[in-house]
């Protein structure tokens, strides 16, 4: 397409407990499929001499001292035989084969049907998921790919990202949610939607009213889609109810934990016992509810919550408690919310599409989380359909330069045989980039795909399903997806808070660092929230030359909302921060 090359490797800035378990990352399995090379077992000099002499091939020795020897290879039973007659066998064994772990999937995910949804191409693309919890670990490898922008009322003690989670809470919350399939580690209930660190607990897990109302308004004004809160208080708190109000009217759907009091009754945490609120109950790998679930009217749906491995700083470990419930459901909703549905509507497809596991409405609400099953609703079932209609569906096989779009024809109506395929462009840029792919004539309803490639590495692109006929055309609903960065950064950007705002300026502010000597180019391209397609770029920026910090006055009209974002360029290559958001004073 002719643009020049992007590094996206940023930092981005912005200012209940579940019941530990166990889990390992990087495990290595044996299993018997190995090759049919013998290890013999030696407890002597004598015996690899002798096995040196009559083996047929020798591959690998291996001298454990005092214990003895270890050969590899090919030997005859009569070496074998004689080794065992005369003492000197230690063992004798196969040589099994050993492979390294690769991704799972955790139970809660499998019986909430999350993999049937996966199947059929829903995977979040393009929904935003707010985190309020201890953070999110900003490196670990299941979630960094995923992470947009954070906010901290409560600075981390840990590293130099203000909502890194230093704790483990959040960080378990967020993979459970959203864990991006990546061959390693877990899988999230949806696994490409973008997480946002929103961090209101600290490192000891406490936080305060305030605190969480000023994350839920934040997340809120970003327009976030869904609000994840596995944190709770006994009591009602005005702040918080003014703040899940505010969120909820201004469309964003709000999950919370039913909390982790049981066996009780009518014992529903806040601010998951608010209207505006999901209140998620656990349940066990039995349908059975959690020992530890409060229970009440307020509960809402219910999810498993005991015992789900997910990530945590630097790892996986296993945690329970309703903490451990609330990202399933805000993981399914963000699948929903992906499709076009608004908040309203995704909450009611969640409860009329959950599963009845015969426990008391008051323990369960509408009954436990089936994601495949809500999806399903909208679809009519996936059959034929009155109505001449297409859905688009997701993305998988994404890497550098390529990926496969996945669509369905959902209804025929009373036309034969249209044409269907895929628009797609870069985000924002649809005028400049679009290009289309057809599919071919598809005669009957169900799903199609089509391989797109020539993507731009690191670039997020919007792609929506069409059929079509001579003189009809019918669309599906916008999806999303970003394309795997192939290279590594030259140096590396942040983008710093506006040291200065006023009513009508704002000193924006970067940092450079990892220069190896070369002088680079900076700037800043800012925009007004929701109009990036008008971005405008500062035109007086220094070039730098060692790893230090470069500001830029711009100016701006009053009382706007603005993101930001620094550029630094070298040769051509431009390499970005993160975004930050600010707004100007009113004059």
């Amino acid at each position: 397409m002719g643009r020049k090359k992007v590094y996206r490797r940023s930092v981005i800035r912005g200012i209940g407990i579940g019941i530990l378990g166990s889990g390992l990352a990087g495990q290595a399995s044996a299993d018997e499929g190995g090759n049919s090379r013998l290890v013999l077992g030696t407890k002597s000099q004598y015996g690899v001499d002798i096995a040196r002499a009559q083996a047929n091939t020798i591959e690998t020795e291996i001298d454990f001292g005092e214990s003895g020897n270890a050969l590899v290879g090919d030997f005859p039973d009569e070496l074998v035989e004689k080794f065992r007659a005369e003492g000197e066998l230690r063992y004798v064994e196969r040589d099994i084969g050993v492979h390294a772990l690769g991704q799972s999937m955790p139970w809660g995910c499998v019986r909430v049907a999350a993999d049937a949804a996966h199947q059929r191409g829903y995977d979040g693309s393009g929904a935003h998921v707010a985190i309020l919890d201890t953070g999110i670990d900003s490196e670990h490898p299941d979630l960094s790919q995923n992470l947009g922008e954070g906010y901290a009322v409560v600075d981390s003690d840990r590293g130099d990202v203000p909502w890194n989670d230093d704790h483990n809470h959040g960080t378990h919350c967020a993979g459970i949610a959203n864990a991006v399939n990546n061959d390693q580690g877990i899988l999230g209930v949806s696994t490409r939607a973008a997480l946002h660190s929103v961090k209101v607990l600290s490192g000891d897990g406490s936080g305060s009213a305030s605190g969480v109302a000023e994350g839920i308004k934040w997340a809120a004004d970003q327009g976030h889609d869904v609000i994840s809160m596995s944190l709770g208080a006994t009591s009602g708190s005005s702040i918080i109810k003014d703040a899940v109000e505010y969120a909820y009217e201004r469309g964003s759907l709000l999950v919370g934990a039913a909390g982790n009091e049981g066996p009780c009754s009518d014992c529903v945490h806040y601010p998951g016992a608010y209207p505006e609120v999901i209140a998620v109950g656990s349940v066990n790998d039995e349908d059975e509810l959690s020992e530890f679930s409060s229970t009440g009217p307020e509960v809402e749906i219910v999810a498993p919550g005991t015992e789900i491995r997910s990530t945590v700083i630097g790892g996986y470990q296993v945690y329970s408690g309703t903490s451990m419930a609330t990202p399933h459901v805000a993981g399914a909703a963000a699948i929903l919310m992906s499709t076009g549905l608004s908040n309203e509507e995704a909450r009611k497809r969640l409860t009329e599409a959950a599963e009845d596991i015969g426990l008391d409405e008051d323990e369960c609400g509408a009954g436990l989380l089936n994601v495949d099953a809500a999806i399903s609703d909208g679809d009519d079932g996936g059959g034929d359909s009155d109505e001449f209609a297409v859905s688009t569906r997701g993305v998988s096989d994404v890497d550098e330069t390529d990926a496969t779009l996945i669509g369905e024809l959902t209804g025929l109506g009373d036309v034969s045989s249209p044409a269907v395929g895929f628009e797609y462009w870069i985000e924002d840029q649809r005028d400049e980039t679009s290009e289309r792919v057809e599919s071919g004539h598809q005669s009957s309803t169900g799903t199609f795909n089509a391989d797109v490639s020539d993507l731009e590495h690191g670039t997020t692109y919007v792609f929506e399903a069409f059929a079509e006929t001579d003189d009809r055309v019918v669309r599906g609903g916008r999806q999303a997806f970003t394309t795997d960065d192939d290279h590594e950064a030259p140096f590396r950007v942040e983008t710093l808070e506006p040291s200065y705002v006023s009513d009508d300026a704002a000193s924006l502010e970067g940092r450079v660092s990892e220069l190896d000597g070369d002088e680079v180019e900076t700037r800043f391209d800012y925009w007004i929230k929701g109009d990036k397609a008008n971005t405008l770029a500062s035109d007086d920026a220094e070039d730098v030359d060692e790893d230090d910090t470069f500001d830029e006055l711009v100016h701006l009209e009053s009382d706007t909302t603005y993101v930001a974002v620094a550029v630094c360029i070298d040769s051509g290559d431009e390499v970005t921060g993160g975004t930050v958001t600010f707004t100007t004073e009113s004059d």
